[in-house]
């Protein structure tokens, strides 16, 4: 049975209601909720909403809460040094027997390794009391050593101590060892000879306290400890040494793992160890990724002081990458594994492949924490920490590493990306390294200023340049700042550089033009990835690489981004050795550097240079276009040259060089490139935008390779060679704002033609349009843009049959026409369709069964999509600024598409004006904060998948940017503010964005796991409050038995270059999907 409609109304279900109160939403069975206790409520279940909150039973609800709270605080991870010691260690003797001989000695020993003991009389303050300052002293000791001797029966007080330390042994997680002097352990565990006397005075005195002592005989006897008379033949010196000495093994330190001197360390480990799950068994690999620099061991490092005291063993493994370029360097690092957890001196390992199997067979049943600082190769995990088999239950491993890819590869658990310091944070680090001293105040919180915002937040960078300024005056301050903008810091520029030294040559070639040309642009721009593909750099699997290496990194809007410290040592990669000589940097991308260029001698050298991208040269145009000629190795150029009005240029005879691959030039005062056949084999792209006296284009029998060819505003252009029909690998033809050509000749393998911005489209077509689809070159055009070009409805009718077989995506934005019936057309693939600002459009109809995207915004007639029950493939729809469409369009769109492919895919539509929703009253949340929304124990089964509603105020401007994540979480709590009723009132035009995220079309990624508990939902902070409302419900399968359906092609599903729908996972443990309507 459904547990909720099609539009997320309740129903009942073994007698229980599903529904949400305040901040726990609760979609379990709450068997005491049942209709018995709400007694005569009368309510309709078919009419309330999945999240209505009943308000005459919030005593129940509040029940509920009251619960979650009592197990969330069972739950609760607690805080970082939550448990100091005071001592090291505590003894505990009969005084009489040992004070002045083993015990002495002991202590003694003891002090002298520094292990901070406590012995009563050499501990307590004159006067104090001893009841209590013992029992304090025990409980703040790590280790208690009982030393049992022939008398330590007769003290009460001995063995009151006693039973104190075996409650602390269990509570605390104290350590005790036993040390059997002169006695037998079997006297002690059995209370016989004189322990037995002892007891028997014990007795006759009545004392209630004999059967806890007895036991905490019983329990201590049972730990394995020490006899001394068996130690080194009874040698009192050398069996205290071996006693000392594995003392000092077992002890961690007494003091706080957070380092003073450190900032934000414990806030990240607050972050981080939750997610080791200490205590909670299992066997888990935890990496650390990020930046060089980024505080990954640092982290790591306190983490390891902070919980080593929970292992049985335990190694911290610095510096892989450099100790494993060493001969031998693995068999040693296998060593000091087997060493520092097994706690042994020496341990022999002769090849990688025996120590493979040492560790195997000598750790699979010991607790162990093991830190492997500094991996950059994923072998290195598989001969070190090869698999969880290795090692026993409860152990964990952290890795930390700048290349995600050995996480991934090596299948951790938690992928940790470390956090750089914020703004206070870093201002802290900076100035204990630098502090103010005598400056003065009002200089030394300016400069201050001016070093974190260089530092970037990286702490390596706020360290160095800390130390660095330490003993500098304000002046001195000023210029090293100053010089920092132009010759950055060596020592934190090499330590970036070990990641770029970790590339191939192609993935280091690719990362310098991404760092100095194509930050902040777009990673999907298609001529961004033409350029890179032209080049060689193979761009789709290097970027990812890039990534992984965390030397850049993918915004939120997909754009190229990086740390300004990375794009700094890109930059000195290039012009370290020739910071002042241009001319021998292998890239440009400063308009003075051209400049320099331009002005060195005709005969200079500039072999070196394979790259420019440059805006807005003002420079003589024959200078500029004579000097890149002379670049032998130049692979890519791209100049805007900025002087529209300056006289006719001659392109010089030796441009372009041979060797170039993409070519861009702007405002470039030519009638022609070049004349004549000139042979450029390796050219593949040509881009040029507002050669406003451009007259003819090149010949293209010499550009084999040739595969896009766009020219924009070129208003002269009169003439297109004919060798542009004999191109073979002509991937795109771009040609925008013409008047006239005769018709291309010979075209065959067309996927693009832009033609936009055209005042009058009956100008620019061929006289013939009713043959439309045939002129567009033979039928196999993709992709066609026609916007902006005041095509009426005598334009379309006058194209009796547009035959365009394999055209995908079509714009038709900015034109007249009111009416498109696509049933005069053959657009049999057509997948993506755009008319917006046709501002008298008032319907489509018959819209192709394989269109899947259909964006309408800003259309101020238009009334109806016509009959949409045949577009199968239909999944997102934007109709924004337009008031004239009724609520049941609404209802339409969302049915038609759950009944088609898309259940199984996702949906995404943009309204403005009505609401999606049946019944009378619709419940809205306001959104304050993340909304967590629990999952039924078989939602697996039972739904097909989540559709949620969003509406911004009327205030909002933009689009909002809202995040899914489903995964496991025990307790879930989540800020909504206040619910409220609304009646749908269609004089409002809001604006409302559906979603849906169907579970089949994450099965199909493989990273849905049935497991997972809960759902959450959190948003750009601009949605939060302030009247943004928010509602989600689970959409049930129309087939419980049914089995997965999962498209066969999602290619079929169009989308744009910036995605719909992101999903992201991380392993087992959660999935995350970014939507942006």
């Amino acid at each position: 049975m459904s547990l909720v409609d099609k539009y997320g109304r309740a129903k009942s279900v073994n007698g229980s209601l599903i529904l949400r109160q305040n901040n726990v939403t609760l979609l379990n069975f709450l068997s005491f909720l049942n209709w018995k206790v709400l007694g005569s409520s009368h309510l309709d279940l078919y009419k309330v909403p999945i999240f209505e909150v009943l308000k005459s039973h919030t005593f129940y609800l509040n029940k509920i809460n009251t619960s979650m709270a009592s197990s969330s605080s069972s739950l609760s991870v607690p805080s970082l040094s939550s448990q100091l010691w005071q001592y090291h260690v505590f003894l505990s003797f009969r005084g009489e027997d040992t004070r002045k001989n083993f015990v002495d000695h002991l202590y003694t020993a003891l002090e002298h390794q520094g292990i901070f003991t406590y012995k009563d009389d050499e501990t307590l303050l004159r006067g104090e009391s001893i009841g209590p300052s013992l029992e304090k002293a025990i409980e703040e000791s790590q280790i208690s050593i009982i030393i049992f001797s022939k008398n330590y029966a007769d003290s009460s007080w001995c063995l009151d101590e006693l039973v104190h330390i075996m409650k602390c042994k269990d509570k605390r997680g104290q350590v005790v060892i036993p040390i059997f002097y002169d006695v037998d352990p079997s006297d002690v565990r059995k209370q016989k000879r004189k322990y037995g006397e002892a007891f028997v005075k014990h007795e006759l005195e009545n004392n209630n306290k004999v059967e806890y002592w007895r036991k905490a005989l019983t329990d201590a006897t049972n730990i394995s400890g020490w006899e001394t008379e068996h130690i080194a033949n009874g040698h009192e010196s050398k069996c205290i040494k071996k006693i000392v000495d594995t003392i000092s093994h077992r002890l961690h330190p007494i003091t706080s793992s957070v380092d003073d001197n450190l900032v934000g360390v414990e806030a990240r480990m607050q972050h981080l160890i939750p997610k080791l799950q200490i205590g909670l068994g299992g066997k888990r690999m935890i990496g650390i990724w990020g930046v060089g620099g980024g505080g990954k061991t640092t982290l790591a490092s306190s983490i390891y002081d902070e919980i080593s005291s929970k292992f049985d063993g335990c190694c911290f493994l610095k510096n892989i990458r450099e100790e494993s370029s060493n001969k031998d360097g693995l068999e040693r690092l296998q060593t000091k594994i087997l060493c520092g957890v097994l706690k042994q001196k020496q341990v022999e390992v002769g090849r990688v492949e025996e120590g493979r199997r040492m560790i195997k067979d000598r750790l699979h049943r010991r607790k162990v924490l093991i830190v492997l600082d500094d991996v950059e190769n994923l072998e290195h995990l598989e001969q070190l920490v090869g698999s969880r088999d290795w090692f026993g239950e409860g152990s964990r491993i952290i890795i930390t590493t700048r290349d995600e890819h050995v996480l991934t590869g090596h299948k951790v658990d938690v992928i940790h990306n470390i956090t750089l310091l914020n703004n206070d944070e870093a201002m802290k680090l900076f100035c204990k390294h630098a502090p103010c001293g005598h400056k003065p105040l009002e200089d030394y919180d300016l400069l201050s200023k001016d070093v974190v915002s260089y530092a970037g937040g990286l702490p390596l960078a706020l360290s160095v340049l800390g130390r660095f300024l330490c003993d500098k005056e304000m002046d001195e301050w000023k210029s090293a700042l100053a010089r920092l903008k132009d010759i950055p810091d060596a020592d934190i520029l090499e330590k970036l550089k070990i990641s770029f030294d970790g590339l191939n040559t192609v993935e280091k070639q690719l990362f310098l033009d991404i760092a100095c040309f194509f930050r902040g642009r777009y990673k999907d721009n298609e001529e961004i990835m033409m350029i890179l593909n032209a080049c060689g750099f193979h761009p789709v699997i290097g970027i990812k690489v890039l990534v992984q290496k965390a030397l850049i990194t993918i915004t939120e809007y997909g754009k190229f981004d990086m740390h300004d410290l990375v794009q700094e040592m890109a930059h000195y990669i290039i012009r370290k050795e020739h910071p002042n000589n241009p001319d021998k940097h292998s890239r440009i991308w400063k308009g003075e550097d051209v400049l320099k260029i331009c002005a060195m001698d005709a005969t200079t050298n500039l072999d070196k240079i394979e790259a420019i991208y440059v805006q807005r040269i003002r420079s003589d145009e024959s200078r500029v276009l004579q000097v890149t000629a002379n670049m032998k190795k130049l692979r890519w150029i791209d100049l805007n040259l900025n002087l529209a009005e300056a006289e006719l240029v001659i392109v010089p005879e030796k441009f372009p060089p041979r060797e170039l691959c993409c070519l861009t030039l702007r405002f470039l005062n030519a009638k022609q490139l070049w004349a004549g056949y000139k042979f450029l084999p390796t050219l593949r792209m040509i881009r040029l935008f507002y050669l406003t006296n451009l007259i003819r284009t090149p010949d293209f029998d010499g550009l084999p390779n040739l595969e896009r060819f766009i020219v924009d505003g070129s208003p002269l252009l009169e003439e297109i060679h004919p060798s542009f029909g004999r191109l073979e690998n002509l991937r795109y033809e771009i040609v925008k704002i013409l008047i006239w050509f005769h018709p291309l000749p010979g075209r065959r393998n067309s996927t693009l033609v832009l033609l936009s911005s055209c005042s009058s489209f009956n100008n620019f077509l061929p006289h013939n349009v009713n043959h439309i689809g045939a002129w567009f070159f033979g039928g196999c055009l993709r992709k066609l843009d026609l916007s902006w070009c005041s095509l009426a409805d005598r334009d379309i009718k006058s194209a009796a049959v547009w035959v365009l077989p394999k055209l995908q995506e079509l714009n038709l934005e900015g034109n007249r026409f009111a009416r498109l019936n696509f049933s005069i057309w053959r657009l049999p693939r057509l997948k993506w369709l755009n008319v917006s600002r046709c501002k008298k459009l008032v319907e489509l109809s018959e819209l192709p069964s394989s269109i899947a995207v259909v964006i309408a915004n800003k259309c101020s007639s238009f009334q109806s999509f016509g009959d949409i029950s045949n577009c199968k493939w239909l999944w997102k729809v934007s109709h924004l600024e337009d008031y004239n469409v009724g609520p049941i369009i609404g209802e339409i769109l969302l049915d038609s598409m759950l009944q088609g492919n898309a259940k199984d895919y996702f949906i995404s539509i943009s309204l403005s004006g009505f609401d999606i929703w049946r019944g009378p009253s619709v419940l809205w949340v306001v959104w304050v904060k993340t909304y967590n929304m629990l999952l039924l124990h078989d939602w697996y089964n039972h739904f097909s998948g989540i559709l949620m509603f969003v509406k911004p105020n009327k205030k909002f401007a933009g689009i909002p940017d809202i995040t899914i994540k489903l995964g496991v979480l025990e307790i879930i709590q989540s800020e909504l503010g206040q619910e409220a009723n609304e009646t749908l009132d269609t004089r409002y035009h809001d604006t409302r964005y559906v979603g849906y995220v169907s579970f089949s079309s994450l099965r199909h990624t493989g990273c849905l796991n049935s497991t997972y508990n809960f759902i959450s939902f959190s948003c750009d902070e601009d949605l939060y409050g302030d009247g943004h409302s928010f509602r989600a419900v689970l959409v049930p399968k129309d087939d419980l038995m049914q089995t997965t359906k999962v498209t066969t092609d999602s290619s079929e599903f169009w989308d744009d270059n910036i995605k719909t729908f992101v999903v992201k996972h991380d392993l087992n443990s959660s999935i995350e999907i970014l939507w942006k309507p």
